[in-house]
């Protein structure tokens, strides 16, 4: 659908409880017949374009998915939103929200907020209440656009019909914050200034609206005491909350209150912000009516793949249409199973997540005395030995006998480690690797090339289990109190590895890599002539230096097997 066939309406008003007025954009089809409405509320700005303030995600997008979108002039679209020209011609009312104090929108700019979440309420209620509205709202947005979905989905609002939280966080502590309670300051202090204080209401230096003619984050000039002033600042709020306090629980849905219809849609290699969330939300969330899709490949292209559309569009036309499309007899886990060394994603639908045919296959860890590096078994080693390693120096990799036949590994991964420490904490960082051939398996992920199966964290101070929400394949960490160690003692630690999916051929090892840091690998050098280094893949680091102090993060980590300290990794292997 072409722009002069659909009605757009600019910095429409949204006047708040408080009387503060929100600003929406508001696309809708030329008939005028009410229309179900799709809604997103966030900060990276309304009227700022997909192709101009995210130029490198654009031209890959464009350059390596041509097909993307093809009805589309792709004019009017804007990071991690929907295409208005795709929607509105399919029969729906697109609504775009600047959240307070972001974009066009004034007001004190408080990420993840119960005040966010409730303005997100009041908007849904209003654009419900319009005349070019057919009382039914839906949300569907990516990641920022995902979290706030859980959050607004916890407040019930009467006139939400049906949500797809596309790649999004909902337990703002596990997924993303502090990562089995270590910071994960890389991600904030990156992304924070560069997409969402370049847009805070008031920025001088914002982007321009093509569409408006002014700038996307409002009309007056801010100072940057002002600016400050006028937000919060989420790298210091993280630190100075080590434990899992009532200000993350606000920022987190309540999963006992989400009894919306939703499709939950996880990025297998969304590791450090996406996909925990999803899964979490799908096996927690309250809802009767809910599904989780499964996929690979980069953070946003699936979501405007051919098949990410015809998926969102059955799902929202089914919920808010009433289309009688079969939707409602769709089974509940959507998978995209994925091969080593391939771009082709077999597809195959599941009852439950869990998988039920799920066997837990458990690897032993064994440091193997006198052998440079430790392995791991499918017989727990009668031998009790350990391996020491600096814990800021070079990690320990334990690697498994080939296989034996093709193994499918699909779901939830764990880990149960005996360890100790010469200073009062240590810092576990869990990196599941395969290789086949020498060859590490690695897949294109949701923001780098080269992601590994899976990863996992865990401060042993924070070691202590909520016995009530613990599973066996899924450990559950109270962050409730700080349970210093004693040097020298063996401390049992349970971790949570994020759920993946690979397809194993015969002769593959399957790896775990323990470190005190950062998953590291050998990438090549950013300039011409520089020698290859080793560097994070990712965004989501962990290296605050209030929050991990090197006296007592950067000591000498042991860890124990066989015997009295059985070490092991547990894995989902599927049996078909």
């Amino acid at each position: 659908m072409t722009m002069d066939k659909m009605i757009i309406e600019r910095d429409v008003p949204i006047v708040m409880e408080d009387g503060l007025v929100l600003k929406a954009d508001v696309f809708r089809p030329k008939d005028e017949t009410p229309s179900p409405v799709i809604m997103t509320l966030g900060v990276y700005g309304k009227g700022v374009p997909y192709r101009d303030a995210f130029a490198p995600q654009w031209d890959v997008l464009m350059a390596t998915k041509p097909e993307v979108l093809q009805d589309s002039t792709k004019k009017l679209m804007v990071w991690e939103l929907v295409d208005p020209e795709i929607w509105v011609a399919w029969g729906y009312v697109c609504v775009r929200v600047d959240s307070r104090g972001s974009g066009r929108s004034p007001g004190k700019l408080d990420i993840f907020s119960k005040r966010e979440a409730k303005d997100y309420y009041n908007a849904i209620e209003w654009a419900a209440a319009q005349p070019w509205s057919s009382g039914k709202v839906g949300l569907n947005g990516i990641s920022y656009y995902a979290i706030t979905q859980w959050l607004v989905a916890s407040l019930q609002p009467p006139h939400l019909a049906a949500m797809i939280p596309w790649e999004g966080a909902s337990d703002a502590y596990r997924d993303m914050m502090r990562h089995g309670g270590i910071q994960n300051d890389g991600f904030f202090k990156w992304w924070y200034p560069k997409q969402v204080i370049a847009v805070q209401h008031g920025n001088p230096r914002g982007w321009q609206d093509p569409w408006l003619g002014e700038r996307s984050s409002g009309p007056a000039s801010l100072s940057e005491i002002e600016l400050e002033r006028n937000r919060t600042d989420p790298v210091s709020d993280i630190l100075s909350r080590p434990l899992d306090d009532e200000w993350y629980r606000e920022r987190s849905a309540d999963y006992s209150k989400v009894t919306v219809p939703f499709l939950s849609a996880a990025n297998w290699g969304g590791f450090g912000i996406h996909p925990r969330g999803n899964f979490e939300a799908f096996t927690q969330a309250a809802s009767k009516q809910k599904w989780l899709d499964c996929h690979p490949g980069r953070h946003e292209e699936w979501f405007y793949l051919d098949h990410g559309m015809a998926l969102q569009k059955r799902f929202l036309d089914h919920f808010l249409k009433g289309i009688d499309n079969g939707w409602d007899k769709e089974p509940p886990v959507l998978l995209h199973l994925r091969r080593p060394f391939s771009n082709e994603f077999e597809q195959r639908k599941e009852t439950s997540w869990p998988l039920q045919n799920t066997k837990w296959k458990k690897l032993y860890l064994d440091c193997v005395d006198g052998f440079a590096v430790p392995g791991m078994s499918w017989d727990p080693p009668c031998k009790w030995s350990k391996m020491s390693f600096a814990a800021l120096g070079r990690p320990l990799t334990f690697l498994s006998p080939p296989l034996e036949k093709d193994i499918e590994v699909t779901g939830p991964v764990a880990a149960k480690l005996f360890g100790s420490s010469t200073t009062t904490d240590m810092d576990l960082f869990l990196t599941l690797q395969a290789f086949h051939n020498d060859r590490e398996i690695v897949f294109e992920g949701a923001a780098d090339a080269n992601t590994p199966l899976s990863q996992g964290w865990l401060r042993a101070s924070h070691r202590k289990l909520d016995p009530s929400k613990t599973l066996p394949y899924r450990p559950y960490h109270s962050h409730d109190e700080i349970q210093p160690l004693q040097p020298g003692k063996v401390y049992e630690l349970d971790v949570e590895i994020w759920p993946t999916n690979i397809l194993l051929p015969k002769g593959s090892q399957i790896a775990l890599q323990v470190s005190g840091k950062d998953f590291e690998r050998m990438m090549p050098p950013r300039e011409a002539g520089n020698p290859w280094e080793m560097r994070n893949p990712t965004i989501c680091t962990h290296s605050h230096l209030q929050d991990r102090p090197k006296d007592t993060f950067g000591g000498e980590s042991t860890i124990f097997t066989g015997g009295e300290t059985p070490s092991f990794l547990l894995l989902p292997f599927i049996e078909n």
